[in-house]
């Protein structure tokens, strides 16, 4: 797609020639990414621009999010007055502009001299992640890509920003949140597109352990954002917290964003589409698992902690005893046992189920998720037995009795 226009326009200048892909690719809306870095004598805590297309009010417009050292700085433009401004910006303060397309990359870097140079390259397959110019990392940028807006006015509520010059502001202390909440979304945005979800009109979710609302606000917006019928509910035991996340959401008229007073070994949804559980402590997390699998929500997330329940049942093999008589290695071990069980259990039951790392410790050292999408075909019997011989087969090996989510799968002895 770029090079056909590049060839044509060989005696326009580099940044001109950029800003004519920019357009072309906004028109065909296949931009992924766009990202204006090292800028020269400006604000010396700048540090980068990062442009990404959203939709307001059925107008679309370029999110612009200024990010300095210790905070974010978002405004959002109609699509002409935000080209606008990247043209201005290119060459001075921002030395560097990078493209991204599902085929292509265009890179436009001005020398010392403000020679600008425009290279455009073909992607190495639709999830890789170039890289990007001397200097600069694409991977790491690509990990500080922003799937909520800033400027929305439910997060001044919560906490997350303050006012700053007008503008909504991210304060410094809530930074490292602000990466864990969407890179949360970042992962139920695959694991929507993987499921029977993604064709549904409306989506029903419940936020068990919900806090402060930061997940369940940012799942009502980026559900909203993506054009469908919301019904998000956080469910929480702390009365103090689930009247600020309703006040919240009435005094900004967030339809289909509902709190409620409760708890997962009791509260039972009408629907449930999706089922989130973050640091639900040592069973209330199997609670949260079997409530999805009873209401066969299509996608199920977890983030454990706490895990007690495995580890005083657990007697050590003779040939690990020497591994395991230390403390912190048995505790790790019980960790991996008891997730490991969950994430057979919940594939028995016929969910794809992955278990991983979904943020770095530097941010929590929470940050195991059980990731589980339901699969559109019934689980052959044959696979589900083998699972299940796999999960007896381990309890014995460890001497483990009972696990939870086995418990309320099946309530009656083996």
């Amino acid at each position: 797609m770029f090079s056909t226009l590049i060839e044509p326009a060989a005696q326009a200048s580099a940044p001109e020639r950029f800003m004519r892909l920019l357009e072309t690719a906004l028109t065909s809306r296949e931009v992924q990414k766009l990202l204006l870095t090292k800028p020269q004598g400006a604000d010396a805590d700048l540090e980068r621009l990062m442009v990404r297309e959203v939709e307001l009010r059925g107008e679309r417009q370029l999110c612009m999010v200024w990010r300095y050292k210790t905070r974010d700085v978002t405004k959002n433009l109609p699509l002409s007055e935000g080209l606008a401004c990247l043209r201005d910006l290119l060459g001075a303060p921002f030395q560097n502009a990078q493209l991204n397309t599902p085929l292509q990359e265009v890179q436009l870097a001005f020398s010392r001299k403000g020679r600008a140079s425009l290279r455009v390259g073909k992607m190495q397959g639709a999830a890789a992640v170039p890289e990007g110019p001397k200097g600069t990392n694409a991977t790491h940028d690509h990990q500080k890509q922003r799937y909520l807006d800033l400027a929305q006015p439910f997060w001044q509520d919560l906490g997350l920003t303050h006012p700053v010059r007008g503008e909504a502001a991210l304060v410094p202390a809530m930074s490292r949140k602000w990466k864990q909440i969407n890179k949360f979304i970042e992962i139920f945005e695959a694991a929507l597109k993987s499921s029977s979800l993604m064709a549904s009109a409306d989506v029903h979710v419940a936020d068990f352990g919900s806090g402060k609302g930061y997940l369940t606000f940012a799942m009502h917006a980026y559900l909203r954002g993506l054009g469908k019928q919301a019904h998000v509910r956080g469910v929480e035991l702390r009365d103090d917290m689930v009247r600020l996340c309703r006040d919240a959401a009435r005094r900004h008229a967030l339809e289909g964003l509902e709190f409620d007073q409760g708890d997962v070994r009791s509260y039972t949804p009408e629907r449930l589409d999706v089922m989130i559980a973050l640091h639900a402590c040592d069973i209330a997390t199997d609670y949260a698992i079997h409530l999805g699998l009873r209401a066969r929500a299509a996608i199920i997330m977890c983030s454990p902690c706490c895990h007690k329940q495995l580890r005083p049942q657990m007697s050590s093999p003779a040939l690990l005893r020497p591994l395991l008589q230390h403390g912190i290695h048995l505790g790790q071990e019980a960790e991996m046992v008891t997730d490991g069980l969950r994430a057979l259990l919940l594939e028995a039951e016929g969910y794809e189920t992955q278990v991983f790392e979904f943020v770095s410790l530097e941010h929590t050292s929470k940050n195991k998720m059980i990731l589980a999408v339901r699969r559109e075909r019934p689980l052959p019997d044959a696979r589900r037995q083998e699972l299940l011989a796999q999960i007896e087969a381990i309890k014995a090996f460890y001497g483990i009795r009972e696990q939870a989510l086995q418990a309320l799968l099946c309530p009656t002895p083996n």
